[in-house]
């Protein structure tokens, strides 16, 4: 299933283009969801999936029912240890979702897009409206998170004492909650791990809407090193509420003309790496599925084949372009690793390291040094910072953070360097003789 991330600054119309999107690969024959939690004009209103017309159907995430059903289903659970401390349960209607909720709500809906009841009706494009761009990093960041707070809080090998929790229960005269609570992790482990997995598949990705202004080129500047770090993938820039290039009037002539200017350079950051595709402005608030068939059809896209395909820039189909289904599996990291021995480096380190991940470069210098690389457009060296712990890496960049597991082969080596150049982290590992098995 192909599926479509819509994001974007705060007011730049995101749920319109994902709404008008959608429709627009629905009118081409794709069978397609709809995700959002705002409700859209002429749209069902229901948080089941509800036909809207030929081919799209529509629900509306409601995190204030999910942070009820999920937190009376955690009573329960927990009805053992409540009872002993004398607790007072909580009826569902006293209820109101805590900040956070909405949050776990996209993540759950996700996860029934993906693999749950919903994965079984045949949907062909998944299209997801997203909140705002900085907070939508931040939610598509959290299921490689929270699993690996779970991995760490509840880790697995602690479970072999669990043939010892029923002479615990005799003894202290209560039921033991340590059971429940592993299988309670171990379900949530299974369904972040189901997120994660639509996330970081090469047929999922990003498309992000801004209204071309000086606000909105700070925050895709900002935003494009949040992508880069967490590797999520941009098909199509859409530049919403375009406004016409000649007017008699001065006011909105200049008007006019800065959004002009913005859009070339996003033509030259963007493209061909993305398509860039501009949305006109209506002249009104778009309401209901005319209007929005009014945004596809007024679109002008800006599409990169590549050499073999054709090559070059052509023009797209209006907001279906860049629609089209990828080959199926988990995307490639965003790093890669140079190593000056390559092809005919140590064995023992090609056989820990990702083969198709390694570059090989010129010696220089030490030629037993490793360069672990992560492209970081817009990264600036005083809002970056790196720290190794154990067998991870946590990078800082200014509002963005990421805690990355080492390869095994870097895991035997020592960090000796890093250095910010031309967009890439660059961190030299050099490989510890304690560690590193040696051969005769």
């Amino acid at each position: 299933m192909r599926t479509v991330l819509v994001t974007g600054p705060g007011g730049a119309g995101r749920t319109t283009v994902a709404a008008a999107t959608a429709l627009a690969a629905a009118r081409r024959g794709r069978r397609t969801l709809l995700l959002s939690t705002d409700a859209i004009p002429g749209f069902p209103d229901g948080t089941e999936p509800a036909e809207v017309t030929d081919g799209l159907w529509f629900a509306r995430i409601d995190s204030g029912e999910h942070f009820r059903s999920e937190l009376l289903a955690l009573q329960d659970q927990a009805s053992g240890v409540l009872d002993l401390l004398g607790g007072n349960r909580l009826d569902g209607e006293e209820l109101t979702e805590l900040p956070g909720s909405a949050q776990l709500a996209l993540l759950h809906t996700l996860r029934r897009a993906a693999e749950g009841d919903w994965s079984h009706e045949g949907y062909q494009l998944l299209v997801v409206d997203l909140p705002p761009l900085r907070e939508a990093l931040a939610v598509l960041a959290l299921p490689e998170q929270l699993r690996r707070y779970l991995r760490r809080l509840l880790p697995q090998e602690r479970q072999a004492a669990r043939a010892l929790r029923p002479m615990l229960a005799q003894l202290a005269g209560v039921p033991m909650p340590a059971q429940w609570l592993y299988e309670a992790a171990a379900r949530r482990d299974t369904e972040l791990a189901a997120v994660q997995a639509l996330i970081e598949d090469r047929n999922t990705t990003l498309r992000l809407v801004a209204e071309p202004g000086p606000a909105a080129e700070d925050a895709l500047r900002t935003a494009r090193t949040g992508l880069a770090l967490h590797g999520l993938r941009v098909d199509t820039l859409v530049v919403n509420r375009v406004l016409p290039r000649h007017s008699g009037d001065p006011w909105f002539a200049a008007l006019a003309a800065q959004q002009e200017k913005i859009i070339d350079r996003w033509y030259e950051e963007w493209v061909p790496a993305a398509a860039l595709c501009e949305v006109p402005h209506l002249g009104r608030d778009p309401r209901g599925p005319d209007d929005l068939t009014l945004l596809d059809t007024g679109a002008g896209c800006t599409v990169f084949e590549e050499a073999g395909t054709g090559g070059g820039l052509f023009e797209g189909d209006g907001l279906a372009a860049e629609l089209a289904d990828r080959s199926p599996g988990r995307a490639d990291d965003p790093w890669w690793i140079e190593d000056p021995n390559a092809p005919d480096g140590i064995d023992e380190l090609r056989a820990l390291l990702p083969g198709d991940r390694i570059v090989a470069v010129p010696p220089s210098g030490d030629a037993s040094v490793l360069v672990w690389c992560l492209p970081l457009p817009g990264a600036v060296k005083t809002d970056l910072q790196l720290v190794r712990r154990g067998n991870e890496l946590l990078l800082t960049v200014g509002p963005f953070h990421r805690i990355v597991p080492l390869e095994s082969g870097l895991r035997r080596c020592t960090v000796s360097g890093a250095a910010l150049t031309d967009g890439v982290l660059r961190v030299r590992f050099t490989p510890d003789p304690g560690l590193w098995p040696r051969t005769s």
